[in-house]
Formats: C-alpha cells, structure tokens, sequence
C-alpha cells in the first residue's frame, strides 16, 4: 500500500487514501499502456519497458517535491513486494487497457486541479508524458534488421495524443 504524504509534505488539502493510491498507480500503468499501444516484438517490448522504468525513476530529480513523493512511494510499494524481477508487460485487451488508462489519467488530472498547486498539476502531467513518450521512442518499428522504421507508430502517436488531452481534463 503506497504511503500517504501528511499535509505538511504536499499540499494544503490532503489527499484520500483513494486518490494517492491513484496518482502513485497510474505511472506504471500509463507505462504498460504506451507499451500496449503498438503490437511489438517481445525485444521491442522489454526495451519499451525498460525505457519507461528509467523514466519513472528520473522523477526522483523533478523540481517537483509533489513528483518526488510519488517516485518515492512507487519504489516504496516495489521493496514492500516480492522480490519478482520487472516483467515487460502489455494489455491482453490493449484497446480496453489503454482506455481504462486515459480514464485514470483524466481521474487523476481532476483531482491534481482540485487539490495541488498548478506547478505540480504540470509537474506530473510532464512526467507522465515524458514516461510515455520515452517507451513509443524506445524502439523503432517496421524496419529491417534495425534500419528504417517509425520511430513512433500513429499508434503510438495517438496514445501520447489522448493521455495529452486526458491530463487536461477538469472538473
């Protein structure tokens, strides 16, 4: 269970248990989605993966205390677990994954805009992006033995354009 920053840590009005566990999940699933968003081979699909872990943890450098915070309890929850190494993950159902993820996205971009200063609204909202852009570059695809290809599929392109306009959502 993720820890909760006090009120102190974060902002002037708490958070619920609900709404951080959302805010701390939705990294790693807005990471399985844009790994989701093209079909790819399994090499193209652990690269995507391994980009997008490298990216989430880059946000323990962010000028955002509030980013920072869930970097932290992110890594918190993955010492507290099992001992399992990273699996390069995808969605059985990726239309209906990646759906579920932009409707989380939107969830958590109403609660940012109620609750947080703007900074850390654009903070996270960065860092989301920056994790999904970094897994659709992280491997060319429809080349030839490694040359040519897309670096991002419209696929993908269309991923980063949704989660984009799912962060903006307000009340």
């Amino acid at each position: 269970m993720p820890s909760q920053p006090t009120l102190s840590q974060s902002t002037e009005m708490p958070l619920s248990r609900q709404e951080w566990e959302l805010l701390v999940r939705l990294p790693r699933r807005v990471l399985v989605a844009a790994t989701s968003a093209e079909r790819d081979s399994g090499k193209h699909t652990v690269a995507e993966g391994l980009a997008g872990i490298e990216s989430i943890a880059a946000g323990r450098v962010s000028g955002s205390r509030f980013v920072r915070q869930v970097v932290a309890a992110i890594y918190a929850e993955e010492d507290a677990a099992d001992d399992e190494p990273p699996a390069a993950e995808v969605f059985r159902d990726p239309a209906a994954g990646i759906a579920a993820v932009l409707e989380e996205a939107r969830a958590a971009a109403r609660v940012l805009n109620d609750r947080m200063p703007l900074t850390d609204v654009q903070a996270y909202g960065h860092w989301l992006l920056s994790i999904a852009t970094s897994v659709c570059e992280a491997a060319r695809s429809g080349g030839f033995l490694g040359l040519g290809g897309v670096l991002i599929t419209p696929a993908e392109q269309r991923f980063l354009d949704d989660l984009r306009e799912a962060l903006r959502a307000r009340g």
